[in-house]
């Protein structure tokens, strides 16, 4: 699979040019779709009225979905807490050296 709408650069650009970064978040989303789509409706339903995911997706790849919703804003992460995180998976790895 190639990734050609939305364009790679765009994605890129919405994470800081770290291509990690981009794959960590668009998996992460995807398996959370896919969790959904598979029964797990009532943990969406119990943060919002309505569960629109499944008329979202209607058959989309997944991971494509995930995609787009970076490429339009919806999807993001929080850039401070995902320093911290780093720093923190850093300096338990630094540890157990």
């Amino acid at each position: 699979m190639a990734v050609t709408k939305p364009e790679i650069d765009d994605l890129l650009a919405k994470t800081e040019h770290n291509p990690f970064l981009l794959c960590t978040i668009a998996s992460k989303r995807a398996c959370d779709i896919n969790n959904m789509i598979r029964g797990q409706h009532l943990r969406v339903t119990a943060i919002q009225d309505f569960d629109d995911i499944t008329t979202v997706v209607s058959g989309e790849d997944t991971v494509s979905v995930a995609m787009n919703e970076i490429e339009d804003g919806t999807l993001g992460f929080d850039k401070e807490a995902f320093d911290e995180e780093i720093k923190g998976s850093n300096a338990l790895v630094d540890h157990n050296l």
